[in-house]
Order: C-alpha cells, then structure tokens, then sequence
C-alpha cells in the first residue's frame, strides 16, 4: 500500500491523447471535456500532453511565441486546480510557464485531488532539432527531479526528450515514483516518416518500457497526435500513447491518429514482485558510477 494516502493496492491511469489547434480557449474546452470523460471511466490520476493548450509551436524560432507563456500558478494552473476538486481526480497538467521577463520553462504542475498544487517540474534536457526548436524557447529546468505523493500514488513527472535519458528516470524511481509520466509531443519529421518511422516509433516504445523494467515502476507516455504544420511540411504525431508495467509489458495503447483516452489499472504490489525478482536497485554499484557526473570520459592513453 501506497504512503500517500489510499488504502488500496491499485490506482487508475488515464491519459488523454488529442488533435490541437492555435485556439487556446478551444484546446483547453477539449482537454477539459475529456479529463471529465476520463473520470467517469474511473481514472484517478489523469495525464495531459506536453504544451496541450497550443499548437507544437516550436516547430520555427518566433518570438511572438512567448506572448502564450503564463505564471504559475497562472490561468490554466487555476482552471484545472477547479477541476481536480471537482473531480476528485489528480491531474498532471503542462503549463507553457514564464517565470519572469525573458525566462520560460516547458513545466508540468501537479494539483491534487483535492485541487491543491502540489509543485512543478521543469524540463530538463531541452531538444534542438529540425522542428524542434526548443532551445530558442525554454530555459533547462533548475528543481532536480521532483517525486510527489499525491492521494492515489507517487507520480514522477518527466517530459518528452527527458524520456530518452536514463538517469532521469533512475533519480525519479530512487525518489520513490510508482508512476513515471512522459508529457510528449514526438512525432516525424517529413523527411523521415517514410524511411524511418517505424524505426522511430519502435525506439520510443522501446526507451519507456526499459525505464519500466530498470526501475520496477509504472510507466505512461502521453503524446500527441495529428498533423501539425504545413500539408506537406510539418510534423506527424504518432500518438499512440501507453502506459507499462514494471515488467514492461504494455497495458494500454492509444490510437495512431485521433483524440484518445487510456486507461490502465495499475497494481502496485508488481512494483515490489518485480524488484524482488529482479533486484536492480539491490545490485547497484554506487561505488563505481563516479562517472556519470562527467560530460565525458576521455580514454587513457596506451602509448605510455
């Protein structure tokens, strides 16, 4: 049983998986809509996609960009904090967040069933890639890796590129997470979907469902979906969002191309069956990762 307050073995997931458009009012309607959905489907913990309330707009470096940004707590902060008190459900919410004049993080909040704001986390590793441009937009988040005991289980919050990083996920599991959450807006660049997206696809499934088995946790990728951009430019988001055991096996999936809400029921006694069969965290060499702390480690030179 869980220390954050339940009094059952088995909390519910739910992810909530949608097309965006460039109204803000029109996504945040949207989004509301189905976490209510999700709720009467039995979800307790419910999980939006990273920067649900806009269109992906780091897919070009524009300035006026930042006129979407908000303070947390902040508009949406306020909104969604109404509706997890109403629903008696815990919501993991992105918030394009301006800290202050120039400074933005890409940031999730977590409200508690009760609607209280339990803290952030901003994103860590920050991509810059070809329609990715988020270097231009947000600044590395500066609060570590944060775990929060919320009233159905301890949830871990990571965002998109954050999910290829193993130690992200290996502080977040020491912490105590039962549930690691992946915010996501991945999909394929045009030049690359017909070449190499199921390539692409397999990797993320695969990176989210090693966290899983390494770490013994629970593990849920929430992700867009549908085209944004240019007919013929622009990114395809694969959706398909999912949630995995501690063994990695995938107990739900989302659609590859329309709205979507997951559910999956989680036990959480498979945290401590899983660690006890494979004990990873038991066999740890703690003494011998000094490394990790290094940005590289250069080879010892042979000819001496």
């Amino acid at each position: 049983m869980s220390d954050a307050g339940t009094s059952t073995d088995q909390f519910t997931v739910g992810l909530i998986q949608m097309t965006c458009t460039r109204q803000v009012s029109s996504n945040l309607d949207k989004a509301t809509a189905l976490i209510e959905r999700a709720a009467e489907q039995g979800a307790q913990v419910i999980c939006l996609q990273e920067l649900f309330a806009s269109h992906y707009f780091c897919q070009s470096e524009d300035a006026s960009q930042f006129d979407l940004a908000e303070p947390v707590p902040g508009p949406i902060t306020t909104r969604y904090a109404a509706l997890a008190r109403r629903l008696g459900v815990v919501l993991v919410v992105p918030v394009f967040e301006r800290r202050g004049s120039g400074l933005y993080h890409n940031t999730v909040v977590l409200l508690d069933a009760d609607g209280t704001l339990l803290g952030r986390y901003r994103k860590t590793h920050i991509p810059d890639d070809p329609l990715y441009y988020e270097k231009f937009y947000f600044t590395p988040g500066d609060l570590g890796y944060p775990v929060f005991d919320t009233r159905f289980a301890r949830v871990g919050p990571l965002i998109c590129w954050d999910q290829w990083f193993p130690e992200a996920a290996r502080l977040s599991a020491l912490a105590g997470a039962e549930l690691l959450v992946y915010p996501s807006a991945i999909g394929w660049h045009p030049d690359e979907r017909s070449t190499e997206g199921d390539t692409q696809h397999d990797a993320w499934r695969t990176m989210q469902r090693g966290h899983a088995i390494a770490n013994g946790v629970f593990v849920a990728a929430v992700n867009r979906v549908g085209h944004e951009g240019p007919a013929d430019e622009g990114l395809d988001f694969w959706g398909q969002s999912f949630v995995c055991d501690p063994a990695g096996c995938v107990l739900a999936t989302g659609s590859a191309e329309t709205d979507d809400i997951v559910i999956a029921v989680c036990d959480r006694t498979h945290i401590e069956r899983q660690r006890r069969g494979w004990p990873f965290l038991r066999d740890r060499r703690i003494d011998s990762y000094e490394g990790l702390s290094s940005r590289w480690l250069d080879a010892p030179r042979t000819d001496q």
